[in-house]
């Protein structure tokens, strides 16, 4: 069954126990215009994932619903598109911050993986945190702080966010449960792309395990 969140300007792409749902802090008003996530030119999600060997190559933003056939999910602090998340209040990282902890809850994925270590300082009221895991659950599922993507986050470069990323892979010796869970039938599965392309209810989302890929590395110009 799929289901659709239309009150989101962009829609989160999402299904039950996934391995890991990136959490970004807000949609671009690229991204929202176009339909998918991390959009704009420069932003280096896309690339990075690939490289923490999380899918087995590198997709394009329009290619995003494909991310629930590697148990990837992707979803937002701030439903709101704005030019640049800096426009973003405290009260709407805030608000925004609790909307999560109740979509993690109601989809179960194995870790969370917030991308941006500022904004988690503000919505979750944390502002002595360090990238990395967190002491605290969000929804109940593992929580990480992993560097924002973004072309304008000059501290980390390409091969950072590719190292900070493949720590989320399942069996990584950070990973307190090393397991990949399946999907419940009984549970709803959002996205903005056709259903035919999800994985089906009741199988694994992925076995894959791609390299990473870091020694090859290059940040491009």
């Amino acid at each position: 069954m799929t289901e659709r969140v239309p009150t989101k300007p962009l829609p989160d792409v999402i299904a039950p126990r996934l391995d890991i749902l990136f959490c970004g802090i807000n949609p671009s008003l690229m991204s929202a215009a176009r339909g998918h996530h991390f959009a704009r030119p420069g932003n280096r999600f896309w690339p990075a994932l690939h490289l923490a060997g999380l899918t087995p190559r590198r997709l394009t933003p329009e290619e995003d619903g494909d991310l629930l056939e590697y148990g990837i999910g992707v979803t937002n602090i701030v439903a709101r598109p704005t030019r640049a998340a800096a426009e973003l209040s405290a009260a709407e990282l805030r608000e925004g911050a609790a909307a999560l902890d109740e979509v993690v809850a109601r989809y179960r994925p194995r870790v969370l993986a917030v991308l941006g270590i500022t904004a988690w300082r503000t919505a979750f009221d944390r502002p002595k945190a360090a990238l990395g895991r967190q002491p605290e659950r969000v929804g109940g599922a593992e929580t990480w702080v992993a560097p924002n993507p973004s072309g304008l986050n000059a501290h980390h470069q390409l091969p950072d966010l590719a190292r900070a990323y493949a720590e989320l892979r399942p069996g990584h010796e950070g990973d307190s449960a090393g397991v990949r869970r399946n999907h419940s039938a009984s549970m709803p599965v959002t996205t903005n792309s056709p259903p035919a392309s999800r994985t089906t209810p009741g199988q694994p989302a992925s076995d894959h395990a791609w390299p990473v890929r870091l020694p090859k590395i290059e940040e491009p110009r």
